[in-house]
């Protein structure tokens, strides 16, 4: 199983094209962060963990010839905006496209996207087959998920486990429950936003703690903000069995 980080940036702070950062201005590919997302591909099958306004260049990018799924954590922009370019994928694959939310995401789905839900389908528009989930474990594409839930300030938030693998953003609390659900992964994906405090994410410092405390072989931050600074700067305060991901970094579990 080979997963490939989409992207691992946010939508939080000045917007890049008004920033004069030495984050934004940096030349260095390892700053340059899309929307966060990543792409799982297991025995010829691939499956979205969400798709943000950056979706459909991610997937240019990457190179993705096929789609079986997508795989929402949560309702934010930031996380569905670019579920209307699934379109290609049902247009070369003549089929539709399995889309995973639990109801409260499906219900947002549906004001965004009323169109892909309309009575009137209309020549053209996504075709999609929307599959509940909730805390159980699920099925997408053949991949077993395990969804834990995070809390992004009050909101209810999923991750997923994956095998020994585990992705989690926009997370500032995790009950105990769900932490126990984490213990063992061998890779663990964690948001770490910034290092000032934050009312709904991670801080850097939080980050690690909450990773020391999981004790994962490695541990990535994605959902990264320019505001945590340069990559190779961070790079330097972390310790050796924590990274900061970036846009395009494979990993094969």
């Amino acid at each position: 199983m080979r997963i490939t980080f989409l992207g691992t940036g946010t939508s939080q702070g000045v917007p890049v094209i008004a920033c004069t950062c030495a984050v934004c201005t940096s030349t260095d590919p390892h700053d340059k962060h899309l929307r966060s997302s990543i792409l799982i591909e297991d025995n010829g099958k691939n499956v979205v963990i969400d798709s943000g306004p950056d979706f459909r260049y991610q997937m240019l990018r990457a190179q993705v010839k096929h789609l079986e799924a997508v795989v929402f954590t949560h309702e934010h922009k930031d996380h569905i905006a670019g579920l209307d370019d699934i379109r290609a994928f049902n247009y070369f694959q003549n089929s539709a496209i399995d889309v995973f939310a639990n109801l409260r995401v499906q219900a947002a789905l549906k004001r965004e996207f009323s169109y892909i839900f309309s009575d009137y389908q209309y020549p053209g528009i996504p075709q999609i087959n929307l599959k509940t989930i909730d805390l159980e474990p699920f099925t997408a594409a053949g991949i077993r998920m395990i969804p834990i839930e995070v809390l992004h300030y009050k909101l209810p938030v999923l991750g997923f486990r994956i095998k020994d693998f585990t992705y989690i953003t926009d997370a500032k609390t995790v009950s105990e429950t769900e932490t126990e659900k984490i213990k063992g992964s061998k890779i663990l994906v964690l948001n770490a936003l910034q290092k000032e405090k934050h009312i709904s994410h991670f801080t850097f410092q939080e980050a690690i703690a909450f990773a020391e405390k999981i004790g994962a072989e490695m541990t990535y931050f994605t959902h990264i903000s320019h505001r945590l600074g340069k990559f190779q700067d961070v790079s330097t305060e972390l310790p050796a069995n924590i990274k900061l991901a970036y846009d395009g970094l494979q990993l094969d579990i």
